[in-house]
């Protein structure tokens, strides 16, 4: 049995339709959300809870039922010196959040944006990278930089996917 604490119980009541697919028993006391099930059900629970509590859409939130996606917060003021945290924010957003779709769409990731914090939903074989570039956005580095980097990563990462290591036989032509 996992106890979630919640800053936003009507954003949570809301997206419960989402978790039916879900086999655990849910319950709601006050600003606690209590799930009780299979260990595994639990986890992915209590993580689909997290990212829709934090600001992701219950729809985004939902991929974390797949194992090979990640949920991960960075915090802003651990990467950087600089007191005015709202441009630091901002660098990451964009103009009309035009950087933060940016990244969205290049590393396959959801992202949301909430005070000091970072949340991104992403596959784990796209994390590193993806934290990569937004680390380098709040430490000051160029958008095109950024960008750049991460279509490098996202082009060895296809090919990586597309490589064939000879380990597949014709069985048909024997």
């Amino acid at each position: 049995m996992r106890t979630i604490l919640i800053q936003n119980p009507g954003r949570i009541k809301k997206a419960i339709k989402q978790l039916k697919k879900l086999k655990v028993k849910k319950k709601f006391i006050k600003n606690k959300f209590i799930i009780d099930g299979d260990e595994i059900e639990e986890y992915s629970a209590e993580q689909i809870i997290m990212a829709i509590d934090f600001g992701f859409d219950p729809e985004d939130a939902i991929l974390l039922l797949n194992p090979e996606y990640v949920l991960e917060f960075i915090n802003v003021k651990s990467h950087t010196r600089r007191n005015n945290l709202q441009d630091v924010r901002a660098r990451v957003i964009g103009v009309n959040g035009k950087a933060k779709r940016t990244i969205e769409n290049l590393a396959g990731a959801a992202m949301s944006i909430q005070g000091n914090k970072v949340g991104v939903i992403v596959r784990s074989d796209h994390l590193s990278t993806t934290l990569n570039a937004i680390r380098s956005l709040i430490q000051g580095a160029k958008h095109s930089n950024v960008f750049t980097y991460l279509e490098k990563q996202n082009a060895n990462l296809r090919r990586f996917d597309e490589e064939d290591f000879g380990l597949k036989e014709d069985y048909n032509s024997s």
